[in-house]
């Protein structure tokens, strides 16, 4: 159970996570349970919009429902998400682009890409009738985390080149067996949810390779917020 409270302590904020220093490829050895610990997640967001419903309209819920999810993962994958909107899509060199995705200020695609994303996520929240997509949204964006973080590394050092030293096989084997059956759970729809999520960690590894030859940290945490809004799409589209 070690490997769940590295997991854990590095996903959320979560008080019973593993917290400090980690040996070297520790978090990727651990990375198996991660769709375990998005599991975790979802059961909460489940708990808290329950909750919100029956407190408040359906728009002030949903707000609430995205700020707890934000809050428990303490905007890791948000920040990633928005670094990636400044570095990917800015017109210039790949060094350029390297050097936005360290910079820890927020500049205008961010902003306009983090907005717009916020809003598409709350909107779909409030359009949700039945809690599945809630609770395996997290599953499968954790997931996506992995099968982006196997991709060619933009640079030798940095979270993702760490993370990735320590994946083994048998551990994305293991995180994707377990998040295909929690999907088969939720029938056709889930599993519709599964190959998207799968598709769009493909395309974002693919489009981060292109524009700075590899995939960072920030890749990772974008990954895990597009296949989250995936997941949410399909839950409320006339196909869920």
């Amino acid at each position: 159970m070690n490997g769940f409270r590295v997991s854990l302590g590095f996903l959320t904020v979560l008080p019973i996570g593993k917290r400090g220093e980690l040996a070297p490829g520790g978090l990727g050895r651990s990375a198996g349970w991660f769709p375990s610990v998005g599991m975790v997640l979802g059961a909460i967001l489940v708990l808290v919009w329950g909750l919100a419903r029956w407190l408040f309209p359906q728009p002030a819920a949903a707000a609430l429902v995205v700020l707890a999810w934000a809050m428990l993962t303490g905007g890791l994958h948000l920040d990633g998400l928005a670094d990636c909107c400044d570095g990917l899509f800015m017109v210039g060199t790949r060094e350029r682009r390297l050097q936005i995705l360290r910079d820890p200020r927020l500049g205008a695609f961010g902003a306009i890409g983090l907005v717009l994303f916020l809003t598409l996520k709350v909107a779909a929240v409030a359009a949700v009738r039945h809690p599945w997509p809630l609770l395996l949204a997290p599953v499968l964006g954790r997931l996506a985390i992995l099968h982006v973080a196997v991709r060619r590394q933009a640079r030798p050092s940095g979270l993702a080149s760490e993370f990735q030293s320590g994946l083994r096989p048998r551990t994305i084997l293991t995180a994707t067996v377990s998040a295909a059956l929690v999907s088969g759970v939720f029938a056709l729809p889930g599993l519709l949810c599964f190959l998207l999520a799968a598709l769009a960690a493909v395309c974002i590894g693919r489009c981060a390779e292109r524009q700075v030859g590899g995939v960072t940290g920030d890749v990772l945490g974008a990954a895990c917020e597009v296949a989250e809004l995936l997941v949410l799409l399909v839950g409320v589209s006339r196909l869920g």
